[in-house]
């Protein structure tokens, strides 16, 4: 003990010897000519060896084994180190460690440390943790002061199951903040983020998108973004600057988009547009706020918004107040849905009776007498047994101010729903269709599609069918309590049933177009053949009444309007921009 004792006396006696000129001396500003003072003084607490070595300009005391070295609240750990007493220099050999406070350790096989400047450059293996994350690179920079570690080739760091590589990168011990540049690629269990630019705190894991931006997920989702964060504690994103996500379903961009995976909703704002890459049933959808529920298949649009269902050639455009879509199969779980055909209707006349050129403008209608108890209701709707439903079918639902258009059909209404399980447009509250020169209105509309294209109008109570007669004043006009409707390829009606208490206003025309007279019938059933749009052919089933009226004289025109017209053509959409101008 006592050969211990002296040796660590006069270890302790060269040191004071060495570094006179370093120790705070009694200046006014308690600072030394070289820069080093009492805080940034580097002071040996412990080594089992020591050495002086001598140069033309410095003196150098060498340490080996279990090196300790403490400036203010930061220690050095080594196998060996150079101390320049002079300079305030440390260079450390094998093992290093730095402990800066207590909150940031630095690891590595080689330091250089400059006291004044409290500045390290370590290299070789060089590990840095601040409990809860660890950086690893081969050459690090290190500002005391700062808490500033930096790395200019090449590093990862690991958080939790998080892991973040770059070619360059900063870390800041106080915020908990490192700033990723260059190749920068996170990698978690469920997915990826590649960028040039990046910052994540090690705290509160949450990831921020400075530079365009690439995540993946494992299931095949893509988000490019310019700006935004991710919240990995918490899954939610923020992003801006026209993100794009999309998979191999669907791709949707915005403005401004808000993410929460843990519950599955996503929001868009500004310039949302949905499209989907269905090619049985794809649908664009744009708004200026789109909502969806990933768990649910749902989304909803808000903010004039418009739905474009895709048909080949002739798209159907779709707008109204609120925009909603969801999946059949999750529908059906709260309430069942026909699957809506109605039974066919026999579009043939009898050829005993009717012969092939018979034209309404140059004979009487056909009457045709019979029970109308034993005829088939052509408009009763089947509940028929559907097949198990397809999990990718969706619906949609259109509220207030409804408005539809295509080349072959518009329409408008207060409501709006339509299944991929029966393809059936239903319009609800006084609906108004348009089929070429046909203004249709009722209390409901059906609108069978098939193979995309009209095959089927079918109208429930208050049914009118309207028809300006070229360009007259005049009107041919269909009532009953139901319409039931055929469609040609050309979207063209091309028959057409009238039940119950059906009325029929017709201006017969001969061949040169001049006005014959006007047909004006009641009875049970009303069935109309069409040509080129233009009705061709009529029959009367039942209790028929009326006749063929004079156009001049005691004939009032606007008394043969039938009850409930209204002549609707500035509501009709002209264009697809109609329906978001409402022009």
């Amino acid at each position: 003990m006592a050969n211990f004792f002296k040796r660590y006396l006069s270890i302790w006696l060269l040191l004071v010897a060495l570094h006179s000129n370093a120790q705070p001396g009694k200046p006014k500003d308690n600072i030394q000519p070289n820069g080093v003072t009492q805080e940034n003084f580097l002071y040996i607490l412990a080594a089992d060896k020591q050495y002086l070595q001598k140069t033309d300009t410095s003196q150098l005391v060498s340490y080996a084994g279990n090196v300790k070295v403490r400036q203010g609240k930061t220690l050095f750990y080594a196998d060996s180190a150079i101390i320049n007493p002079i300079l305030n220099t440390l260079e450390s050999f094998g093992n290093v460690h730095i402990n800066d406070a207590d909150s940031v350790h630095i690891y590595s096989q080689y330091l250089k440390y400059n006291g004044i400047e409290k500045k390290a450059l370590l290299t070789t293996k060089v590990r840095l943790t601040d409990g809860k994350s660890t950086l690893t690179t081969e050459n690090l920079t290190y500002d005391v002061n700062l808490k500033l570690g930096t790395y200019l080739n090449g590093g990862k760091v690991v958080n939790k199951k998080t892991t973040l590589t770059s070619t360059e990168g900063n870390y800041y011990g106080d915020s908990k903040d490192i700033f990723f540049y260059k190749n920068v690629l996170l990698v978690q269990p469920n997915g990826t983020i590649r960028t040039d630019s990046l910052q994540y705190n090690t705290i509160t894991e949450v990831s921020t998108f400075i530079s365009p931006t690439i995540i993946k997920d494992k299931k095949g989702l893509t988000i490019k973004t310019k700006e935004g964060f991710y919240d990995i504690k918490r899954k939610i994103a923020n992003l801006y600057k026209r993100s794009i996500i999309e998979d191999s379903t669907f791709s949707i961009t915005a403005d401004e988009i808000a993410i929460d995976s843990v519950n599955g909703l996503s929001e868009f704002r500004g310039n949302a547009v949905y499209r989907s890459k269905d090619k049985k049933q794809g649908f664009d959808m744009i708004a200026n706020n789109i909502k969806t529920n990933n768990k649910r298949s749902t989304i909803m649009a808000t903010q004039i918004p418009l739905l474009i269902i895709k048909q080949g050639a002739d798209s159907v455009f779709i707008t109204a107040d609120t925009l909603f879509s969801g999946r059949v199969i999750d529908l059906l779980k709260i309430k069942k849905i026909p699957s809506l055909r109605p039974t066919p209707i026999d579009t043939t006349f009898n050829k005993s009776i009717i012969k092939d050129t018979v034209k309404v403008a140059s004979v009487k209608p056909i009457i045709k007498k019979g029970n109308t108890k034993n005829l088939v209701d052509s408009a009763k709707l089947n509940l028929v047994s559907t097949p198990p439903v397809d999990s990718t079918l969706k619906y949609f639902e259109a509220y207030k101010n409804v408005k539809i258009f295509s080349d072959s059909l518009q329409a408008v209404g207060d409501s709006l729903f339509f299944s991929g399980l029966d393809s059936v447009f239903r319009l609800f509250n006084e609906p108004i269709l348009w089929a070429q020169e046909n203004q249709i209105s009722g209390d409901t509309i059906y609108l069978f599609l098939k193979n995309k294209r009209p095959e089927r109008l079918y109208v429930i109570d208050n049914a009118l069918s309207i028809s300006k007669v070229d360009s007259s004043i005049y009107f041919n006009q269909v009532r009953g309590n139901s319409i039931d409707a055929l469609f040609d390829s050309t979207g063209q009606v091309h028959f057409l049933t009238a039940k119950g208490s059906a009325e029929n206003i017709y201006y017969a025309q001969d061949e040169q177009k001049g006005f014959v007279g006007v047909n004006k019938n009641s009875c049970d059933l009303i069935e109309i053949n069409f040509t080129d749009g233009k009705p061709k052919r009529v029959k009367f089933i039942n209790n028929l009444e009326g006749g063929l009226l004079p156009m001049r004289g005691k004939t009032n025109h606007d008394d043969l309007k039938l009850k409930s017209f209204n002549w609707q053509d500035k509501l009709r959409p002209k264009s697809k921009f109609d329906i978001l101008t409402g022009n």
